[in-house]
């Protein structure tokens, strides 16, 4: 077999710093106390690791307090709890082409059950969505704007602070999906403009799969029913569910292991996290797709994210990701990567989809030539 090469970054992030697994190890074999559950010294210590996570990931979000970090099962879990926990029946929702079916599904589920009203605003010809239609589409009274800050389709980046600045000028609320970008370019609740960030642990912040974060802004708990109630060891002797943060929305046991290990991977990686892809490196990537036969580049001037979609003349998009990793030892995806509508918006949901390289922190040069080389092979075989 030739030797891996992880194009699949947007998926989840691999390979992880080598502290992940240790520090989720190091909490199986050593600790075992359910944070939250327990005053002994070592149910204290799980607790001071779980409180330097969520302050860590405070600092990288732009939070002012690290109770404004809500830990979730998923970045979809986050999202749930921020459609589901903002919206009442009748609200009005404006989103754009560009979601994932995480941000899709809730609404589809809400306008059935909820009766809420779902605008969904147009692109434009640049992998952006429509900044007028945006505007426009906001001069009708709406409850939440829930914007996607980079596609995970095409990798472009969506002009967030604009679009947020419209949004709080009309008096809505706007949730960020920054599953694409968190770990690449700085996300940050105050520059951005934003009232919710939603996003997983186990893509560009490299921890594990099974954990995720919803970032508050300042008063928002107040606008935010929680979805689930329990036991949060706290409050024990009320059956209300508490009112503090990160309390109100954290019932049940949270995920200590990936917790552990989404803190090493931030301890480990917090110097290059906003750091991202090299902009050279994608720029590389996509010359050099753009010089074989019969290959669409999605949007390759834009400024994204490294994730790079394509189409190839004459061979499905599943059927090119399998030649990739039989014959070359290449991971990739292929198909609609769970957003419809915007494969609909690229003409190419009726073909399957697009292939996509997504790039990662430890993707090298080395094996985006071999990948372009392994591309051009199979072109001249068709």
């Amino acid at each position: 077999m030739p030797p891996r090469i992880y194009l699949d970054h947007a998926a989840t992030s691999f390979p992880k710093p080598e502290a992940v697994a240790l520090a989720m190890v190091r909490y199986l074999n050593d600790y075992g106390s359910a944070p939250g559950r327990s005053a002994t010294r070592v149910g204290l210590e799980v607790q001071r690791v779980i409180d330097r996570c969520r302050q860590r990931l405070a600092a990288l979000f732009g939070a002012s307090r690290p109770e404004q970090v809500i830990f979730t099962l998923n970045g979809t879990d986050s999202l749930n709890l921020a459609i589901h926990g903002s919206l009442k029946p009748g609200d009005r929702v404006v989103t754009t082409v560009w979601e994932h079916n995480s941000v899709l599904r809730p609404l589809h589920h809400l306008q059935s059950t909820q009766q809420i009203t779902v605008d969904i605003v147009p692109p434009n010809g640049q992998g952006q969505t429509d900044l007028d239609a945006f505007a426009e589409s906001l001069k009708t009274p709406a409850r939440l704007v829930v914007l996607n800050h980079a596609s995970n389709v095409t990798g472009v980046i969506q002009p967030v602070a604009e679009m947020a600045r419209i949004a709080r000028e009309a008096g809505a609320l706007v949730l960020l999906d920054a599953a694409q970008t968190a770990g690449h370019v700085p996300v940050s609740l105050t520059e951005l403009g934003v009232d919710l960030i939603a996003c997983p642990g186990h893509k560009g912040l490299l921890g594990p799969l099974g954990t995720g974060v919803l970032v508050l802004a300042p008063g928002i708990e107040k606008e935010l029913q929680p979805v689930r109630q329990g036991g949060t060891g706290t409050a024990s002797e009320s059956a209300h569910q508490p009112a503090t943060l990160p309390d109100r929305y954290e019932s049940g046991n949270l995920n200590a292991p990936g917790i552990f290990g989404l803190e090493a991977a931030l301890a480990t990686s917090e110097k290059t996290l906003s750091d991202g892809v090299p902009d050279l490196l994608i720029r590389q990537f996509i010359s050099g797709l753009q010089q074989l036969p019969g290959v669409i580049v999605y949007f390759p001037e834009a400024h994204r994210v490294g994730v790079v979609s394509a189409s190839f003349d004459r061979i499905a998009p599943q059927v090119l990701a399998t030649l990739l990793d039989e014959h070359f030892g290449i991971e990739t995806r292929a198909g609609l990567h769970c957003a419809p509508r915007a494969h609909a918006a690229l003409g190419t949901l009726e073909e399957g989809g697009t292939v996509r390289f997504s790039l990662g922190h430890t993707t090298t040069a080395e094996e985006l030539d071999l990948t372009l080389e392994a591309l051009a092979e199979i072109a001249a075989a068709m």
